[in-house]
């Protein structure tokens, strides 16, 4: 791509500002041909034209095919140039690690899977993040230029810094440097954000809903939530909003990995259900989970999911008893937030309505009237790429969004020209 004189850079002028909005409105497909642009934006025929040439030729924009005719000469349409770059967004759970490429239209290409434990710790997880990033970008073959990378974290994150916050079940990484860690390897503008915030923003893109105030839910072997305030995240002072599988349930006594006592996920969370499942089945319990511990050794909360969905009665009780105390959780943050949606995700969701069915009468039970008037309680889709998604909906915010002033005239984002702390 090549700058283009004819526009001010230094500044945020008004050729600037226009031009910046023209490229979103093509972008986002608000305006896909020039007159619609000239209604959506106020501007001539003449500057639009002017604009959107720039924008071509910094590569931003093509022509493409000819729109209906509204009884003259049919205008031809503008694409938004998708393939100029690559977004890789890597996706840290608790048990596994999920990557992904993604065009600047955040559809996913490519992604690969593996499981891994969080707790082995900041530098081996990395290495194996990377190293499954690597295989992925071998296999696709990629030589489009890397234009940002997502990392999504499954504890409190810092999104200024890009560094973990004291996460609870997450030995050794707190103030750790992974967004430098992938700067240095990839040489691109990264953001670090919670896992559920990636979900938040997957359900956002998915529904088209930009100005939406939802809550998305993941209850997985951990529980946290992301929050979507008018279209936007709500991450809180220290990153730690939506943390709510540390709050405390009235009367639990049970330890919780964090340390303390009586935190939701320890008595609620994927992780529990498996250490209450390998308890009954100790104590003589009749359950087909005892077959899958016999044959793999261990659980899993999808292990029980799927007992439930099954018709098991010891999988079946554990979903509920979770799905109880988790809605309660949950109708907490409905009295304070007033979500329109809450979208429930994770592990223990795919047990589908069982589980929902019991979130649902709990929030209802609890909340205030007029703030579940309107309310719906929904199942996600359960796709696993969603996380990927979700961290494309990210770059593709801070990029287009955010930062876009600083770097367009470059025509392409780098890790020195987009400040992203």
């Amino acid at each position: 791509m090549s700058t283009d004189s004819t526009l001010r850079f230094g500044a945020q002028t008004d050729e600037v500002t226009s031009f910046l909005r023209i490229v979103n409105l093509v972008r986002n497909g608000e305006a896909t041909t020039r007159p619609e642009i000239g209604r959506a934006t106020g501007l001539g025929r003449g500057v639009v034209a002017q604009r959107v040439d720039q924008a071509i030729r910094l590569g931003f924009l093509e022509d493409a095919e000819f729109g209906p005719s509204s009884g003259g000469r049919a205008p031809r349409t503008l694409r938004f140039r998708a393939d100029q770059g690559r977004i890789v967004v890597c996706a840290l759970g608790v048990l596994h690690i999920r990557v992904g490429i993604a065009a600047l239209d955040g559809d996913i290409l490519d992604q690969a899977h593996r499981r891994w434990e969080i707790a082995r710790g900041p530098e081996e997880t990395l290495d194996a993040a990377m190293a499954l990033i690597d295989e992925v970008l071998a296999r696709a073959g990629e030589d489009r230029p890397l234009w940002s990378v997502v990392v999504g974290l499954p504890g409190p994150v810092d999104f200024e810094t890009g560094r973990p916050v004291a996460p609870p079940i997450m030995p050794g990484w707190d103030g750790f440097p992974v967004r430098e860690r992938f700067e240095d390897r990839f040489d691109a503008p990264v953001w670090v954000d919670n896992d559920s915030n990636l979900l938040a923003l997957s359900e956002r893109a998915r529904r088209r809903a930009d100005h939406a105030d939802l809550i998305f839910c993941k209850v997985g072997s951990g529980i946290g939530a992301g929050l979507l305030s008018q279209g936007r995240l709500h991450r809180g002072a220290n990153g730690a909003a939506g943390d709510i599988g540390h709050v405390p349930v009235a009367g639990a006594r049970v330890q919780c990995r964090c340390g303390k006592v009586g935190c939701l996920e320890a008595v609620a969370g994927g992780w529990a259900l498996v250490r209450d499942a390998k308890q009954a089945i100790a104590e003589g319990t009749t359950t087909q989970l005892s077959a899958v511990l016999d044959q793999d050794g261990t659980l899993s909360p999808e292990d029980i999911a799927r007992a439930a969905k099954d018709g098991d009665a010891l999988a079946i009780s554990l979903v509920q008893a979770s799905g109880r105390v988790v809605g309660e959780a949950i109708a907490g943050l409905v009295n304070m937030f007033n979500p329109a949606v809450i979208v429930v995700g994770g592990a223990l969701a795919s047990a589908s309505e069982v589980y929902l069915a019991e979130i649902r009468r709990r929030v209802y039970e609890v909340s205030h009237p007029l703030a579940t008037r309107d309310l719906q309680i929904l199942l996600s889709m359960n796709d696993q790429r969603e996380p990927l998604r979700g961290g494309a909906e990210l770059a593709r915010e801070q990029l287009f969004e955010v930062t876009f002033p600083r770097w367009f005239a470059a025509g392409r984002p780098s890790r020195e020209g987009v400040p992203v702390g």
